[in-house]
């Protein structure tokens, strides 16, 4: 298959995205004086607006690129609750495996941007752990959505939803898919607090500073990235790594093949949510029917079309065949 004909296949795909739903707000302002009461900028507020965030970003992406999409999330019990969902539900995705719990908020993230520069964030979540009876809810609603799907991507924000006890049910899902005819690919988007909870996926999706501290190594140079990329595929027993390396592209490792995909980003204004966009179009891409150069060539296209947006983007399968 052409490139544009694997993007093409990506309609219908059933994919399963579980971890850290956060709200993105943002203000929109510009600045042309100081504060007389502090030396800092004031904004002038032109416009608010309100994107989906963390698992959410990855999940909208998915959809917005074909796949049929369910997610699989924590929220609170409040107004930014309800905005989420129904930004969730205005992009196709379905929402019934979604938990809700009174005893936490929602998390969301502001960032107040003037002049197309982001000026300050200011962030609302809990540090809590969650309690046992709330991620049973969890786990039982993931295995249950699991159960008839074509890939599955772990968002892993460090916000605590994705926890040692759900990546083992992860890995049994991924242990039984192998050993059945129909394989679900699984995609893991890790964060520092799981580093030595991640093993048995297909593919595992560090970025730079992840890959650096999970390997103990300095990534300086995309030769280093793939030496990175052998330590963790031992550590975390995985198929396949790739690492996202910013302004020089992407990694592949896995026991078949190494290979390095320079960068297609000719501008670059926001890297928000850029490693959402690779998480989607990548396993997208491998489950319908990529190789592993195929799948990363899409991402990395896919990541340079998102990050010369202002704030978290998503990539349509339009731009993405524009682009191909």
């Amino acid at each position: 298959m052409s490139l544009k004909e694997i993007v093409n296949s990506f309609s219908g795909k059933k994919i399963l995205v579980i971890g850290d739903l956060i709200l993105d707000r943002y203000v929109w302002g510009g600045v042309d004086r100081i504060s007389p009461e502090a030396p800092v900028v004031v904004v002038k507020v032109n416009k608010d607006s309100a994107r989906l965030g963390g698992a959410a970003n990855v999940a909208s992406n998915l959809s917005s690129l074909g796949a049929d999409v369910r997610i699989c999330g924590l929220l609170g019990d409040d107004s930014s609750a309800k905005d989420l969902i129904s930004l969730l539900e205005e992009n196709k995705i379905n929402t019934s495996s979604v938990v809700k719990a009174k005893s936490r908020q929602t998390i969301i993230k502001t960032r107040v941007i003037a002049n197309s520069q982001q000026v300050v964030r200011v962030d609302r979540e809990d540090d809590d752990q969650i309690d046992d009876s709330t991620m049973t809810n969890l786990i039982d609603n993931f295995l249950i959505a699991s159960k008839d799907v074509d890939g599955i991507v772990v968002s892993d924000y460090g916000k605590g939803v994705i926890t040692k006890a759900l990546l083992g049910h992860v890995n049994s899902i991924y242990t039984e898919s192998v050993n059945n005819e129909k394989k679900i690919k699984i995609l893991i988007d890790p964060k520092n607090q799981n580093f030595e909870n991640y093993k048995k996926a297909s593919f595992i999706t560090p970025n730079r500073k992840e890959a650096q501290e999970a390997s103990g190594m300095k990534i300086s140079t995309p030769e280093d990235g793939i030496k990175a990329g052998r330590l963790l595929l031992d550590k975390w027993q995985s198929d396949s790594i790739l690492i996202t390396l910013g302004e020089m592209g992407m990694v592949f490792v896995s026991k078949e093949e190494n290979f390095h995909i320079p960068t297609q980003a000719r501008e670059v204004f926001d890297v928000s949510g850029a490693g959402d966009t690779v998480a989607a179009s990548f396993l997208l891409s491998s489950v319908a029917g990529a190789n592993a150069k195929e799948s990363a060539i899409i991402a990395n296209k896919a990541a340079g079309i998102v990050v010369r947006e202002v704030g978290t983007a998503i990539i349509s399968k339009e731009k993405l065949l524009g682009e191909l």
